[in-house]
């Protein structure tokens, strides 16, 4: 319950942090988003590209863990992992005050389950990240911080991909659970790590049972003896 209500207010304080206390909006703030969404990134900030689009493989990373999670869970996963694409932590937040510990994954593999469950989805990820590192590593940090302090849209994206790395150990734990995994020092390599923790996490985890796969083969074995 003390988990439950921490992440609750966490949710309300980042709320109201950034709708009260953050810079104000720009009056080109739409214009930026567009722009960004759109691929016309001429005159912008190769850091803030990349973090505009790093924000698109967070919710994929929370993703491929949350559609799992939300099989052994009373409210269903998938609309907040759905939400946090547009909204980030805004989403991911009310899904972990809600959400019971869940060790086992129940039920067979679907097609989307299998997706987000393999290595290769994992792989492409970090790959695609490696590439917005290093492209948004080319930016001018000077003119990148005096947008933090300026710009709300910047501020808040950019607390909001902090956030996401500090939440994504609270799923963790049950996900190598899930698959057997009882390292801790793995743990918290793959926990300490921004960003790259979870994606090595997510190309080296070892597959779901296939549930179904056994009971085919049990039901084998009884009809055989």
């Amino acid at each position: 319950m003390v988990r439950k209500i921490a992440f609750a207010l966490l949710w309300i304080g980042f709320i109201t942090y950034a709708f009260l206390l953050a810079p104000p909006d720009r009056p080109d703030t739409f214009e930026l988003i567009k722009n960004l969404s759109t691929g016309q990134w001429q005159g912008i900030n190769p850091l803030v590209i990349a973090l505009f689009n790093i924000m698109g493989i967070w919710p994929l990373i929370f993703s491929a863990v949350m559609f799992i999670d939300g099989r052994g869970q009373k409210i269903p996963a998938w609309p907040f992992a759905t939400a946090s694409f547009a909204v980030g932590a805004f989403a991911i937040l009310p899904y972990l005050a809600l959400r019971e510990p869940n060790k086992q994954f129940v039920g067979k593999k679907n097609i989307l389950i299998k997706l987000l469950d393999s290595r290769v989805t994992g792989v492409v990820l970090s790959v695609g990240a490696a590439i917005l590192v290093a492209y948004g590593l080319q930016g001018d940090w000077g003119n990148f911080v005096q947008q933090w302090q300026t710009d709300r849209f910047i501020h808040v994206m950019s607390l909001d991909f902090c956030l996401l790395s500090l939440l994504f150990p609270a799923l963790l734990g049950d996900d190598m659970a899930r698959r057997g995994g009882k390292n801790p020092q793995l743990f918290w390599l793959f926990a300490l790590i921004p960003l790259f923790g979870p994606l090595i996490y997510l190309s080296v985890r070892s597959p779901l049972p296939d549930i179904s796969g056994e009971v085919k083969s049990r039901q084998q074995q009884t009809a055989a003896n």
